[in-house]
């Protein structure tokens, strides 16, 4: 199994965390998959080819992070443990943001959708936010339900959630003061950008950090390394 760690951007969005008219198409339609079942076939056969990741790889040693913080539903979640041997992948950002994070949430969904149910089901999708003052449990639930039901969702303390951010690598994301007019064109009274990392971190099901991804990778380029990640622990060094 496999884990991927992502950070993301700026702030809009509804107060109840919907997304707005100029956020992305949240749920992977059935067309949108089998337009990009194409191209993740080449970029499988490129990558086999290169016999490398389509981001950017990290140290062979570097061991999943570790952190605490609460889910959705209140509980517990201890990130090494309760994802161990699985395939996952982790994302920081927040609800309001505008474009990074609702993108990047719907090309995972995407490729899952892509790989099937089976595959799909061996990589977890796990959302941390960057904004817990805005971003409560139900908000949070929300918003991740509109791209993909099975995504965990995590929040916690400022300390918490900078903690989390350290053990990744990542920096700590950094608000910026409300304005009384809103941050952007339409915004309402308070809103806020969120300065935060816009990386996806690709954790191996050996429990080892592989890859790195950015803002620019695609749906295809996903498909094709989600199973190598998911395949880390049967894997001969």
């Amino acid at each position: 199994m496999a884990a991927i760690v992502l950070a993301g951007c700026g702030s809009d969005g509804q107060a109840d965390g919907s997304v707005t008219a100029r956020d992305v198409p949240v749920r992977a339609s059935a067309s949108a998959a089998s337009a990009s079942a194409a191209s993740a076939s080449a970029a499988s056969v490129s990558a086999a080819a290169a016999g490398g990741w389509h981001g950017t790889a990290s140290r062979a040693d570097e061991p999943r992070p570790s952190f605490v913080l609460t889910d959705t539903a209140g509980r517990r979640f201890d990130f090494a443990r309760d994802t161990a041997g699985r395939a996952t992948l982790l994302f920081f950002g927040y609800t309001h943001c505008p474009d990074v994070c609702p993108t990047t949430m719907a090309d995972l969904a995407a490729a899952r959708a892509v790989l099937g149910r089976q595959a799909a089901a061996e990589v977890t999708v796990v959302f941390v936010t960057t904004d817990p003052a805005r971003d409560i449990p139900a908000v949070l639930r929300h918003w991740l339900d509109q791209f993909d039901s099975s995504f965990v969702g995590l929040t916690g303390t400022p300390a918490q959630l900078a903690a989390a951010q350290r053990s990744v690598g990542v920096p700590v994301a950094l608000a910026d003061p409300p304005t009384t007019a809103g941050t952007l064109p339409g915004g309402t009274p308070g809103d806020y950008l969120v300065g935060h990392a816009a990386q996806v971190l690709g954790i191996g099901s050996d429990d080892r950090v592989h890859v790195r991804y950015f803002a620019d990778t695609t749906v295809a380029e996903y498909v094709a390394d989600l199973p190598r990640l998911a395949a880390a622990s049967r894997q001969v060094p």
